[in-house]
Parts: structure tokens; C-alpha cells; sequence
């Protein structure tokens, strides 16, 4: 099969030939690379070309691509039927699975999307509180419920207004705008909405801006500023659960969020999200409480087997974490020192297994920093990344995820296929 005659196809029955935009490859340029079928560290595309991925579904498959334990859980739970409606056991497995690995999580419920967890965590917050403003952060991604496709005008302190057709001005006006990283900027927002706001809700580690860690004590300062008051401070989840570690954001740096929200990692890739919290919050979700939120494909046994299976292996292992931190901190030490070697104006950063090479001379610690990166040149590196057989994220601000399944070898072969990359740029002039 021929990839660009398939995109030709796609593009007649699909806007954009895709069926999410960071597919159609608009933040690069060309066509997308249509795929055909994944194992371990590496992805095939319909003209069997062969890949190091680094994209991994976006983050789930921490395990690697068509982990053998998760696939024969599918294929065992396929034999039973597909969808029933009804409540099964592995709902419940799964939710005393996730309750039990979580600080903090006393309930949860199943949904089937990152973006349906936030939307119904956010109800559920406005609800509990009895408020209608939110605030969230610059450069933070939570799906595409449309009370957060806003985003900050000239400023961070600015009016918002929505940031896609179709979203009203009314909900973008109970959305605030702060600075990831800036504790002032939400305390100044608390002040002049006194008694409005129902939530704080971030990425904790801000994975859709590239990766930008937390700076030290903002998180805390957060906990602090919701609980002084009276609001709610929801962590999304949905890249940094059971990524950063069997607890999420929340073991790994100490701080409790009131609600949390997860996505696909929980079901090992299948189509799934949950959001949880303290049990006198989430009482107030139907059918024990007002907030009405209901799916019938919600906690879908196909997933829940998989889900089950992929957080059975990261509870019951001790190396997985040390071994995938320890191949990102290999690459991340990599670029840095093809960097330094070929004196190229990049910035690396690094949390845990999630790593982010941003073409700028500046240290990226906010969404202002990370967008002065050079996107043209980050596009061109990208290409010619893919044509040497490593496959990256299409856009400039995305996480590489590291798997499992990657070995010292893969991170070896992509570090020196990105020096030959970044040195035929260099000489070419693109760096000037």
C-alpha cells in the first residue's frame, strides 16, 4: 500500500485526512505517516517501513507496543463479549486497583476519554463548591471540553476568549488565565474573583507545552492558595499518571490534589479515562449525588482487561521506573551533549521518562519560554529524523515517551542519528 495515496483517500471522508489534528502533520509540513502495526519499541507503516517510536499512543504504552501479557488479556476478554451496559467485575478490580496505587483516591469513575474526565471533574468541582470560575494555566492542554479551549490575550491576566470556533465568550469568561510556574499570578486572579472560584486545575508536570517541570514549591504554594480559599486543586493526569510512578504527580512530589483526572495509560492504550477523588467529593456524582454524569460504554471490559493488566505490572515491579528513567536520562545527557559538541542553540528538558528537545537558546520553564523555540527548525529536524527511521512527535511541544521496551541500543542509534541529523543542519545553514 502507498501511504500518500491512502492520505488522498482519508482526505475525502475525513477533515484533514485525520481523525485528531496533531496527526495531519500541519505543525511539520508533509503527509502523515500512516501505521500499520507496533511491537515493542518500534512501529511499521503501511509501506513496512520500521521506526524507533518515541511517541508511544501519546504516553500509555509505558510498557512498549503490543505488550504480550496485555494482548492475551484482550484477546481473553474479546471471547466474552465486547460491551454490555451493565456493571462487571473488572470495573471493580479496576477501581480498587487504581484507589489502592493513588494517594488520596478514595473513589473513582470510569469514562472514556482524558477529555470526558476533566469535563466531568470540572462539574463535579463547580458543583462541591458552588462556584463557576476556573483557572488554569497557559500552555496547559486538558482535552477539548470547551470551558478550556481558552487561552491568556496580550497577557497572563488578561480577559480570556476562547481559543476555538464555536466556544462561547460566556464560558471562556469563567476560565482565568495564569502563568505555569508564576504562584503570584493565581494568587492576583483569587483576589479579584473572591469567592468565585471553584478550581486550580494543571498538568503538574506541563507535558503538552513540551516538558516543563514544576518549579520547586509551586505545587505546594497551589495546595495552599486553594485550601486558603476554599477551592478545589485538580491535577490532570492523563500523561503524568503512572508515568512519573505507581502514585502519579502526587507521590512524586508530595502534594495532594482534591481530584485527579487520568486517560488512556489506565487502559494500556485502549479508549478510557477515569476521574477520582476524596470520597465527599465524588458522592455528589450520580446516582448517590446531583452531578449527573453517565456512558454507556464506561468502564468497558475490553479495557478494564487491559487497564488491569498493564497497572498489575507496574505495581508489581521494582525495575520498571529505574529502567525508563534511566534510558531517558541517557537521551536527555545525549542531546545535551550534542549541543555542547556542535554549539547548537537547543534547551533539553527532562521529568522522569519524559524528555522534550526545544530548539531555543533559553532555559524552558513556562509556556513564554517554550514557544521562543524555532518550530521551522524543529519541523525540518523532525523530517529528516523520519526519514532516518525514528519517529517523533509532529510538533515542537510534545513529550518523547520512553518505554520498557526501548534498550540502551535504541537510545544509542537515535543519538547518533539526531548528531548526523543536527550536523547536516548545521552545515547547511539552517541554524543561522
Amino acid at each position: 500500500m502507498i501511504n500518500s495515496n491512502l492520505y488522498s483517500r482519508a482526505k475525502k471522508v475525513m477533515p484533514g485526512g485525520v481523525n485528531s489534528p496533531v496527526r495531519s502533520y500541519k505543525a511539520v509540513g508533509g503527509e502523515p505517516v500512516f501505521i500499520q502495526s507496533a511491537k515493542g519499541s518500534r512501529i511499521y507503516d503501511v509501506e513496512g517501513k520500521e521506526y524507533i517510536d518515541y511517541i508511544g499512543s501519546w504516553g500509555p504504552m509505558i510498557l512498549g507496543h503490543n505488550h504480550p501479557k496485555i494482548a492475551a488479556s484482550v484477546k481473553k476478554a474479546v471471547d466474552n463479549g465486547l460491551s454490555f451496559g451493565a456493571p462487571t467485575e473488572n470495573e471493580v478490580v479496576m477501581a480498587e486497583l487504581v484507589t489502592s496505587m493513588v494517594p488520596g483516591l478514595e473513589m473513582i469513575r470510569m469514562v472514556n476519554s482524558g477529555t470526558e474526565a476533566v469535563m466531568s471533574a470540572l462539574r463535579l468541582a463547580r458543583a462541591y463548591t458552588k462556584r463557576c470560575k476556573i483557572i488554569k494555566f497557559d500552555g496547559c492542554y486538558h482535552g477539548h471540553c470547551d470551558s478550556m479551549l481558552v487561552k491568556a490575550g496580550s497577557g497572563a491576566l488578561t480577559l480570556s476568549h476562547p481559543d476555538s470556533l464555536g466556544v462561547t465568550d460566556e464560558l471562556a469568561r469563567n476560565t482565568l488565565i495564569a502563568d505555569y510556574n508564576d504562584s503570584l499570578s493565581v494568587q492576583k486572579l483569587f483576589a479579584e474573583n473572591k469567592g468565585e472560584i471553584a478550581a486550580v486545575i494543571l498538568e503538574p508536570v506541563a507535558a503538552n507545552m513540551g516538558v516543563v517541570s514544576p518549579a520547586e514549591g509551586f505545587l505546594a504554594d497551589l495546595r495552599r492558595i486553594c485550601d486558603q480559599h476554599g477551592a478545589l486543586l485538580i491535577f490532570d493526569e492523563v500523561i503524568t499518571g503512572f508515568r512519573l510512578c505507581t502514585g502519579g504527580a502526587q507521590q512524586y512530589f508530595g502534594v495532594r490534589a482534591d481530584l485527579v483526572t487520568f486517560g488512556k495509560i489506565i487502559g494500556g492504550g485502549m479508549p478510557v479515562g477515569a476521574y477520582g477523588g476524596r470520597k465527599e467529593i465524588m458522592e455528589l456524582v450520580s446516582p448517590l449525588g446531583g452531578v449527573y454524569q453517565a456512558g454507556t460504554l464506561s468502564g468497558n471490559p475490553i479495557a478494564m482487561a487491559a487497564g488491569i493488566t498493564q497497572l498489575t505490572e507496574l505495581r508489581g515491579s521494582k525495575e520498571i521506573y529505574p529502567r525508563i528513567d534511566g534510558l531517558a536520562k541517557l537521551l536527555a545527557e545525549g542531546f545535551c551533549d550534542i549541543a555542547e559538541k556542535l554549539e547548537l542553540p537547543l534547551s533539553v528538558n527532562r521529568v522522569a521518562s519524559l524528555v522534550c528537545v526545544f530548539f531555543t537558546k533559553e532555559a524552558v520553564t513556562d509556556f513564554k519560554s517554550a514557544k521562543s523555540s524555532d518550530t521551522a527548525l524543529y519541523a525540518k529536524y523532525f523530517k529528516k529524523m523520519l526519514d532516518r527511521g525514528v519517529h517523533l512527535a509532529p510538533a515542537q511541544f510534545e513529550a518523547l515517551f520512553i518505554s520498557t521496551a526501548h534498550s540502551q541500543d535504541d537510545i544509542r542509534k537515535t543519538l547518533q542519528i539526531a548528531e548526523n541529523v543536527l550536523k547536516e543542519m548545521k552545515i547547511g545553514g539552517d541554524f543561522e
